[in-house]
């Protein structure tokens, strides 16, 4: 079945990719980044945040995107 793929790590690219019918999230995640822990990530579908046992469904819209940016420096307060 067909998603749309959004990953907002360095520059970012939208793609329409295949994912197998019963995919969750959580494996999603561990095919496209996996060396990446997920907890460094806000991981939405159709703009949402999902739990990482939620199946992909057909024209779904993932977007992932780091909660972290590497080289930022935390604000002075």
């Amino acid at each position: 079945m067909r998603i749309l793929y959004i990953n907002n790590q360095s520059g970012g690219f939208a793609d329409y990719i295949n994912v197998e019918e019963g995919t969750t999230i959580q494996k999603l995640f561990t095919q496209k980044m996996s060396s990446d822990n997920s907890e460094d990530y806000l991981i939405r579908v159709n703009r949402q945040p999902v739990p990482k046992d939620y199946v992909l469904q057909e024209n779904d819209r993932v977007t992932i995107t780091p909660t972290k940016v590497e080289g930022a420096r935390p604000v002075s307060v």
